[in-house]
C-alpha cells in the first residue's frame, strides 16, 4: 500500500474536519476525492505530505508512520510525492526550465547534463517541448498546469496528489491534464485527485471517495488504469445498486525508499454496498 489510514480524525486547529477515516491507495490506483467547499478534500492531501499532523489512529504514507514521523524526515517523504495545485504556484521572475531546475537543484541534483535531460523528458511527456524558454505569462493556464505536473514528476515520484488540479480550467484543459495524470497512473505512479467535476470522473474511472457532513465515504472500488496505450472510454458513474464494498487492490507495492518507523494496520472492508461509509461522525457529549 502507498497510503494506508486507519480510524484517523482530519483536523485543523481545533476543529475535526473529518472523524474516523478509513483510506487506502495502491500502487497504479487512480483515486478521486470528492465533496464541496470546505468538506476537508484539502486538509486529507496535507496530512499526506505532513503538513497537517495526524494526532489519532494509524496512518502509514510511502512506509512512514504519519503519526510519529520526525520534521527532519518530512523532506524525505516530500521527495516520494508530487503536487499539482489549482494556483499553479510557478516561479513568475524565471522561464519553465529556470522553474523546473530550481526543484532539482533543491532536491539534490548535481549534473547540470543530468538536470537538463531530466527537464526535457518531463516536459515532452506532458507535450511542452518547446516551451523551455517561455515565461509563465506567456503560458495559458492549462499550459501552466501541465508545467505543474511536468515539476511534480521530476523526482519519479510514487504518488501524486492534485489538489482541484483542473478547477481553473476550461472542460478541454481539463480533460488533457487529467488525461496526463491518468497516463502516469498507468505507468505505476498513484494518483490522488481533489476534484468536483463529474464528467471527469464519468471519463476516467477510478476509486471514488466523498467528504460529506464530517463523512468518509467510498462509491465502490475503482479499477486500477490499464497499462495500455488506449485512451480510456466514457463510462457513466455506477449506479446505487451497482456499487460494491471496498476490496483490497491486488497491486504489489515496493519497499519503501526509506523505513518504517511504526508500521500500520491495513483497514477492515466495510460491509455495506452503498455509500459506503469508511469514517463516521463522532458522537456529541
Amino acid at each position: 500500500m502507498i497510503i494506508n489510514y486507519k480510524e484517523v480524525d482530519i483536523q485543523r486547529e481545533e476543529n475535526t474536519i473529518l472523524y474516523n477515516v478509513n483510506f487506502e491507495v495502491a500502487e497504479s490506483e487512480f483515486v478521486y476525492l470528492t465533496g464541496v467547499v470546505g468538506s476537508g478534500k484539502s486538509s486529507l492531501l496535507k496530512t499526506i505530505y505532513g503538513e497537517l499532523d495526524i494526532l489519532s489512529g494509524t496512518a502509514e504514507v510511502l512506509g512512514y508512520d504519519m503519526r510519529r514521523i520526525k520534521r527532519r524526515h518530512i523532506p524525505a517523504l516530500r521527495k516520494q510525492l508530487g503536487i499539482v495545485f489549482q494556483d499553479f504556484r510557478l516561479l513568475t521572475d524565471r522561464n519553465v526550465r529556470r522553474n523546473l531546475d530550481f526543484v532539482l537543484r533543491s532536491t539534490g541534483w548535481k549534473s547540470r547534463t543530468e538536470r537538463a535531460n531530466r527537464i526535457r523528458e518531463v516536459l515532452e511527456t506532458v507535450g511542452l517541448a518547446d516551451k523551455q524558454e517561455a515565461m509563465p505569462y506567456e503560458l495559458s493556464g492549462g499550459e501552466q498546469q501541465r508545467v505543474c505536473i511536468a515539476r511534480a514528476i521530476l523526482n519519479h515520484p510514487r504518488l501524486i496528489l492534485a489538489d482541484e488540479a483542473t478547477g481553473n480550467q476550461d472542460a478541454a484543459s481539463g480533460i488533457q491534464t487529467t488525461q496526463i495524470l491518468y497516463d502516469l497512473a498507468r505507468q505505476g505512479t498513484a494518483v490522488i485527485m481533489a476534484t468536483h467535476n463529474n464528467a471527469l470522473i464519468e471519463r476516467f474511472p477510478g476509486r471514488v471517495y466523498e467528504c460529506r457532513n464530517h463523512q468518509f465515504l467510498c462509491h465502490g472500488p475503482g479499477p486500477v488504469p490499464a497499462s495500455s496505450s488506449e485512451a480510456p472510454t466514457e463510462k457513466p458513474a455506477p449506479a446505487p445498486s451497482e456499487r460494491s464494498t471496498i476490496s483490497s487492490p491486488t497491486t504489489p507495492s515496493t519497499a519503501p525508499a526509506a523505513p518504517l518507523e511504526a508500521p500500520a494496520e491495513a483497514p477492515s472492508s466495510p460491509s455495506s454496498a452503498d455509500d459506503i461509509p469508511v469514517a463516521t461522525i463522532a458522537n456529541e457529549s
